[in-house]
C-alpha cells in the first residue's frame, strides 16, 4: 500500500514524503493515527494543501518577528543600579529582567532563551544585547543602565 506521510514516522519516513508499507500497518496503525493518507489524487491533494498552509505559516511568522523586531530596535530600555565605592556598578541586569521590562511598558513578549550573546549587561552606560525572534530574524536591544543615586 502506498501512503503519503502526514508526519514523521520513526522507521518509516519523513513527513510529505510517499513511501511503500504493508496494508495491515497502513490501513490499522498509520491512517486511524492521522500519521498517512492513501496516496491518490486526494491524498496529494491534502499534501499539498498541507505544504502550502505550513509556507504561508512560516512567512506571516517571519513578518510578524520583522515588525517586533523593528519596534525592539527603537526602544532603548532605561535602568538604574547601584554603585560601589569605585565607582563599578554591582549586579547585573539579566535576560529575565529586560524581558520583563519589554513586556510591561511596551507589551513585547521575548523570550529569554532566544538571547544570542551571553554575556551580561554588568555595567553603567550602554549596552546592545541581540535576541533571535525567528530564524533569521535577529533584534538588537539597547539598554541603558545610570548609577542609582
Amino acid at each position: 500500500m502506498k501512503v503519503i506521510l502526514l508526519q514523521d514516522v520513526k522507521g518509516v519516513g519523513k513527513k510529505n514524503q510517499i513511501v511503500e508499507v504493508s496494508d495491515g500497518y497502513g490501513s490499522n496503525f498509520l491512517i486511524p493515527r492521522k500519521l498517512a493518507v492513501r496516496y491518490s489524487e486526494h491524498g496529494v491533494e491534502v499534501r499539498d494543501k498541507q505544504i502550502q498552509h505550513e509556507k504561508d505559516e512560516f512567512i506571516r511568522k517571519q513578518n510578524e518577528a520583522r515588525e517586533v523586531k523593528a519596534k525592539i530596535e527603537s526602544i532603548v530600555l532605561e535602568f538604574t543600579a547601584p554603585s560601589s565605592k569605585d565607582g563599578r556598578m554591582m549586579g547585573t541586569i539579566s535576560e529575565k529582567v529586560i524581558v520583563q521590562e519589554l513586556k510591561d511598558k511596551y507589551g513585547i513578549v521575548v523570550d529569554k532563551r532566544k538571547f544570542v550573546d551571553k554575556y551580561p549587561c554588568n555595567a553603567f552606560g550602554y549596552t546592545r544585547l541581540k535576541v533571535e525572534l525567528f530564524k533569521d530574524v535577529v533584534a538588537t536591544i539597547s539598554v541603558h543602565v545610570s548609577e542609582k543615586k
